[in-house]
């Protein structure tokens, strides 16, 4: 749970012999990484990019989380949409996109691996637990040309634990029935290394109708080394979860029993199957000649059915919806380092999605009777997604303190619909997508640096319905490109402290809010995101380590093109909270006890562009945390969630399925306790 100073985690991850060549990377650590999962040969976000933070494992493996995308509440400037509807749980987001669904701007990654379902959502995620993941890292911005779809506002990579001789476990008990249950198996021989892990969770849930059981298997295979000539690895993991859903509540609903589930919810249920499997080859073709490439298949399967209102009239709120979707792709990188001052990199990527899109509107009951035939079937669609990318990138150092990194990314797609009633279409055309970035770093000290960025990303539609796709009377679309830039400094303040302090804008040329499970598309015009981002770490003498971090944003829309009295220029664009902060302490009372604090706040944000129903979703949570070592490879925790037991809840607006458009709640869960027992062999 201790966390090492930031310094020193640093230029352990950097493998930078010398501390000016250090300070001219602004990455900011939080814990320990291991060198060991970082790919030998090729580039890495934070030998090149500007903006990156890296949680390390130390504080990941020990947490207690429903879902695994909630341990970046840990870092700085981070947003978690709750939902908490089964396994619809939330999404993470950053740099003021907000994770509602109607614009999925985070590309995901595991080991490397895009792991966003068609949409854009971060369901993937769900497949990790916390013993399994090794560090996770955030890149924000615009200027990473290694990835271009979902790819809007930076990217998440989780990296699971690879190499190694261990056996360890974890079993944990807590509120709400919440039992927990994780096996972690390395061995490394002889050139070859095999990671297994297996975890299961269950609950009652904190509402009622709120109970959920899943389980994760995974494995990975690597045989020889980059060094030797060649490292081959194979990653396959499996995810299944069935829960409950308790429904979004009204105002009303809210006040009168947080923690209850409306009759009309009761047969509202989830099942969801993913599977991941990859092929990773790295190859010494020379001494300064590196060729990395990976081969995936990802599978979505999910059966979810949902009630949203107590509307009698109409079928509209009574929804079973089931997604089938097939992704297999392709990514390949290039590294040579003609000269020591100069390194290049080239890469290619291909997916090819196969997704179908099942939608069924069921007649009034209460509660709705999924068993009986649906009213009508609104969608049946399957429908085909192609993206071929490909991007050049250098690393230029004149002189020691100077790393310049030009870059350019070009991204082209492809597909057809097929629809009910036997309409098809292709995708929109939106031809070659251009994006060119560039990044400076200078350190002036040994122990500080100024970094600017600039870059273009592109929001493409997503969906298996027009505007994604041109069918008969759909007008065409182009990408719209998010353009941005940001300006900082990584410093020490003073001995044993590492900070780093950024403004930072991004703007969209033509910003479309669509969300292809309910096929609702509105377009925004010229959107303009802006923001500061502030974060500091330091270790204070051998026992305390403090942290904090404040995000200042905003996200506005700057023209529409509208008439004057629909127009919503000037608007907020929605679920967009102005602040996001955190703050941790951690203290080691005595050589086997630790103690930690961690705090997280966030403002409130308006529910809709229009920015007239109120502002919503406003909270402060502190949570604690205590550990014990019994021996080296044994110990205890205990974590208190939500101490202060504050009652808040996430907020959406429903302008869909009520007779009147109405502000909807999902209440967070009140003060948990939750014990641990943690075996390292």
């Amino acid at each position: 749970m201790k966390i090492h100073a930031l310094v020193a985690a640093t230029a352990a991850i950097l493998f930078a012999p010398e501390s000016r060549a250090q300070s001219s990377d602004s990455t900011l650590t939080l814990g320990k990484v291991d060198v060991h999962q970082h790919t030998e040969g090729q580039l890495t976000a934070h030998q090149v990019l500007t903006s990156v933070d890296v949680l390390g494992a130390d504080q990941i493996e020990d947490k207690n989380v429903s879902h695994s995308w909630e341990l970046l509440g840990q870092m700085p400037g981070i947003q978690l949409t709750e939902f908490r509807q089964g396994a619809e749980s939330g999404k993470v987001s950053f740099r003021a996109f907000n994770g509602e669904g109607y614009l999925n701007a985070i590309k995901t990654l595991i080991d490397g691996v895009p792991s966003n379902v068609n949409s854009g959502n971060q369901r993937f995620i769900d497949m990790l637990f916390p013993l399994e993941i090794s560090y996770i890292e955030v890149v924000r911005g615009t200027n990473d040309p290694r990835y271009g779809l979902h790819n809007i506002g930076g990217n998440v990579n989780f990296g699971t634990r690879q190499g190694g001789t261990y056996t360890d476990g974890r079993l944990g008990y807590g509120s709400y029935n919440t039992r927990d249950a994780q096996l972690a198996i390395g061995r490394e021989s002889n050139g070859v290394t095999q990671n297994y892990f297996f975890g299961t969770q269950a609950s009652d849930g904190y509402r009622d109708h709120d109970t959920s059981h899943k389980y994760a298997l995974g494995g990975k295979w690597f045989y020889g080394s980059v060094d030797e000539g060649m490292r081959i690895g194979l990653t396959a993991r499996t995810y299944h979860q069935e829960a409950d859903e308790a429904g979004f509540m009204t105002a009303e609903e809210l006040r009168t029993d947080r923690r209850g589930s409306q009759l009309r919810n009761a047969n509202d249920v989830d099942e969801r199957d993913m599977r991941q499997i990859g092929l990773h080859l790295d190859l010494k073709l020379a001494d300064n000649l590196f060729l990395g490439s990976k081969l995936y298949y990802n599978r979505y399967e999910d059966d979810r059915k949902v009630t949203f209102s107590d509307l009698p009239t109409g079928n509209a709120p009574r929804q079973r919806r089931v997604w089938d979707e097939r992704q297999t792709g392709m990514l390949t990188t290039l590294t040579w380092q003609p000269a020591d001052t100069l390194t290049l990199e080239g890469g290619l990527n291909y997916e090819h999605q196969d997704n179908g899109y099942i939608r069924e509107r069921f007649s009034y009951a209460e509660p709705t009777d999924f068993t009986a035939p649906p009213a009508r079937v609104q969608n049946d669609d399957r429908h085909t997604f192609d993206n071929w990318g490909a991007y050049v990138q250098a690393i230029y150092q004149p002189i020691e303190a100077l790393k310049i990194v030009p870059a350019y990314r070009v991204d082209r797609f492809d597909g057809d619909t097929r629809l009910q009633g036997g309409v098809t279409g292709p995708l929109q055309r939106y031809g070659t997508i251009g994006q060119p970035k560039l990044s400076v770093v200078y350190a002036f000290t040994d122990t500080a640096n100024v970094y600017a960025n600039w870059g273009r990303t592109f929001q493409v539609l997503t969906g298996s319905t027009p505007p994604a796709y041109l069918t008969p009377g759909q007008a065409p679309m182009g990408a719209s490109t998010n353009t941005g830039m940001e300006l900082g400094m990584k410093f020490s303040p003073f001995a044993g402290g590492q900070a780093r302090i950024a403004v930072w804008q991004q703007d969209a040329a033509n910003e479309v809010s669509n969300m292809p499970a309910t096929g609702t598309t509105v377009t925004l015009g010229k959107t303009r995101r802006r923001g500061v981002d502030a974060q500091i770490s330091a270790s204070l003498g051998e026992r305390w380590t403090v942290w904090a971090s404040h995000a200042y944003q905003e996200a506005k829309i700057e023209r529409d093109g509208r008439d004057a009295g629909v127009s919503l220029e000037g608007r907020e664009v929605a679920a967009t909270p102005r602040y996001i902060s955190n703050v941790g302490v951690d203290f080691q009372a005595t050589e086997k006890l630790q103690f930690g604090l961690q705090g997280r706040a966030q403002g409130d944000y308006y529910l809709e562009e229009r920015n007239v129903a109120g502002k919503y979703g406003n909270f402060a949570v502190l949570d604690l945390s205590a550990r014990y070592d019994i021996s080296p490879r044994w110990s205890v925790d205990m974590q208190v969630k939500n101490v202060t037991d504050r009652e808040y809840a996430y907020a959406w607006y429903d302008s869909f399925f009520w007779e009147q458009p109405q502000p909807m709640f999902s209440p967070a869960a009140g003060r948990g306790v939750y014990v641990g027992l943690n075996m390292k062999l």
